[in-house]
């Protein structure tokens, strides 16, 4: 079994009245990539704070390779790597002068600022000024100064928002290959669902401060799927009673006045044409159709009732 790096033992943070982190216990052990999920407010950037060791908790202990932050600051910046959603740089600095700048806070030496580079993929920019990069650009930068100390545990912070999908996408394969090739482990928080799904080996769903539910996402569908989707478009709607009483269907969410339906089904194969049927004879047609299985974005708003974005 891998090296236990992360162990949080029933931390609890409050503010006021209000209750940031009720009760959390996690463990991550090395080479293992975790993915936070949780709408505003659900307590997740005060846990991720209290990991980096800019709050402390009021009760409870984390210890990141066995170590607090009251005893062990110094030891714990150099196993600890942190990228924002949002890293402001100085303008008139170039990249590659920007990761030397931060690479002789731990006494790196330009060696170490070329691997950064071309593992970051900005090689070609290094000459650039910071003010003169793309978003896409800017976080692979962000991740680059996260990377240069070669921390054992990454922790980021919706590290790809506003990016273009292809932005996304590059600074995904950056993450895969160092659990590749550095065994490194992450705690990410993330309002992408794909991204979770992509990157991470287990998911944790925070709600209020508390953990709701954590596993693979091939476990958390099986515990708490409600079924396969068929979501679909009316050329005209319904009359009278909109539920459909087909043998299958679990449960069904209208949109009346657009016509539009979701419906949560045992079986896409079995339920489809029987519903299809209906409506024909109904003398009704379909515009719209689209049939799959259950994602995580489907499992978060049947598990909390919100979706990722809301406040």
């Amino acid at each position: 079994m891998e090296e236990l790096l992360i162990d949080i033992k029933n931390v609890h943070k409050g503010f006021k009245d209000i209750k940031a982190v009720n009760g959390i216990n996690l463990t991550i052990r090395q080479g293992e990539f975790v993915g936070l999920l949780g709408p505003n407010g659900a307590g997740k950037t005060t846990l991720i704070e209290m990991i980096e060791g800019l709050q402390q908790p009021d009760s409870g202990e984390i210890l990141v390779m066995g170590k607090s932050w009251k005893k062990n600051e110094s030891a714990l910046h150099c196993i600890i790597g942190i990228s924002f959603q949002e890293t402001k740089f100085m303008d008139k600095l170039s990249v590659k002068e920007t990761l030397q700048m931060f690479a002789s806070f731990y006494a790196l030496d330009d060696l170490r600022v070329e691997e950064v580079l071309n593992l970051v993929n900005l090689e070609a920019k290094k000459k650039s000024y910071t003010v003169h990069l793309s978003g896409g650009q800017r976080q692979r930068l962000a991740l680059g100064v996260a990377l240069l100390h070669k921390p054992k545990v990454l922790l980021l912070d919706e590290p790809t928002t506003g990016l273009d999908p292809a932005a996304r996408r590059e600074v995904w394969n950056i993450l895969e290959k160092l659990k590749r090739e550095e065994n490194t482990s992450m705690i990410l928080t993330t309002h992408y669902m794909e991204e979770a799904e992509f990157l991470c080996d287990r998911i944790v769903i925070m709600n209020q401060g508390e953990f709701i539910a954590q596993g693979s996402l091939e476990e958390l569908v099986a515990k708490y799927s409600e079924g396969e989707i068929i979501e679909f478009n009316l050329e005209q709607p319904l009359k009278g009673d909109p539920q459909i009483h087909i043998k299958g269907i679990k449960s069904i969410l209208w949109d009346i006045p657009l016509k539009r339906g979701k419906m949560n089904v045992d079986s896409i194969s079995k339920t489809l044409p029987l519903f299809i049927q209906y409506l024909t004879d109904c003398h009704i047609s379909i515009t719209e159709l689209e049939c799959r299985k259950m994602t995580l974005d489907d499992l978060f708003i049947s598990m909390t009732g919100r979706r990722l974005h809301e406040n």
